[in-house]
């Protein structure tokens, strides 16, 4: 009587330890971690959860009120108007340069290294690197506006407390609603903040230069914003990539309304998609043996 013996499937698990790993997957993971390794990316994303706690001990401190924003009256009396400033605050001016500071950079980067010739020798397609840098890039933007938006909330009700939230139509929202409220709100900053992250992508690319690509995005969205505070073509306003960061207004209102919101998703789709196809022919056109 024969007996026979299993032996392990050599072939196969060497055929499919032999399988490429994803591309950009790889690439993505890659910049991760050369991010990671960054003092000042690390120091950005700290400075985001920590800066809601010096407004709001600010506020605490002091017997002013910003008035003259969104929900400043109510900054002493609930903790959930804090961050509704600080978005209001950030969405102007802080989080289109937040979103420009790391994609600006993450192409030029390559430029200014000489490494262009380094990671192209690497299996890797110059698709597997647009898509890989720019997921990188869009996991920072989004890390720090989640991190903004936790510090703001935990600093608000810790420092101020978590009293009842006054919404834009006077009635009082209770502690489990404006908590759900605030944090659609700042959810609502992501799409415009990505868009961002997209314009800086593209500049960083076609410029070769960290400077033109973090500045060149700052100053789109600068003007971009002077544009609606000048009161200019109402069809323009409502193209702007700055306009959806004021979308979550609708949502503070006793009969909640969302077409900025599903307005402004589409305007930031658009600007994304404009940027990544173009930032794709680019790479694919780049004659990365000069210089």
């Amino acid at each position: 009587m024969t007996q026979t013996t299993s032996r392990p499937d050599t072939a196969g698990t060497a055929a499919r330890s032999s399988r490429p790993a994803w591309g950009a997957g790889v690439v993505y993971r890659c910049e991760l971690a050369k991010l990671a390794a960054l003092w000042w990316v690390k120091a950005l994303l700290a400075a985001c959860f920590v800066g809601p706690f010096a407004f709001a001990l600010a506020m605490k401190l002091q017997d002013t009120e910003p008035t003259d924003t969104l929900f400043g009256r109510w900054v002493h009396d609930t903790g959930f108007a804090s961050p509704l400033v600080v978005l209001g605050f950030a969405s102007q001016w802080g989080l289109p340069v937040l979103a420009c500071l790391v994609s600006g950079d993450i192409f030029s980067a390559e430029d200014r290294y000489g490494t262009w010739k380094a990671i192209l020798t690497r299996s890797r397609t110059r698709t597997d690197i647009l898509i890989g840098k720019a997921l990188a890039a869009a996991s920072f933007s989004v890390a720090a506006v989640v991190l903004a938006a936790v510090g703001s909330m935990i600093s608000g009700v810790l420092l101020i407390g978590n009293q009842p939230l006054i919404n834009l139509s006077g009635t009082a929202i209770p502690p489990g609603q404006a908590t759900v409220l605030v944090a659609l709100s700042w959810a609502t900053a992501l799409p415009p903040v990505l868009g961002f992250t997209c314009l800086g992508l593209f500049l960083s690319l076609v410029t070769r230069n960290s400077v033109a690509g973090v500045l060149g995005s700052t100053v789109i969205g600068l003007l971009m914003q002077i544009y609606a505070f000048v009161n200019g073509f109402d069809v323009i306003r409502h193209l702007l990539l700055t306009t959806p960061f004021d979308a979550w207004h609708g949502f503070l209102v006793d009969q909640p309304y969302y077409g900025p919101l599903e307005e402004g998703l589409a305007v930031c789709a658009a600007y994304i998609v404009a940027f990544l196809v173009a930032a794709y022919v680019v790479i694919r056109r780049r004659d990365f043996t000069e210089g």
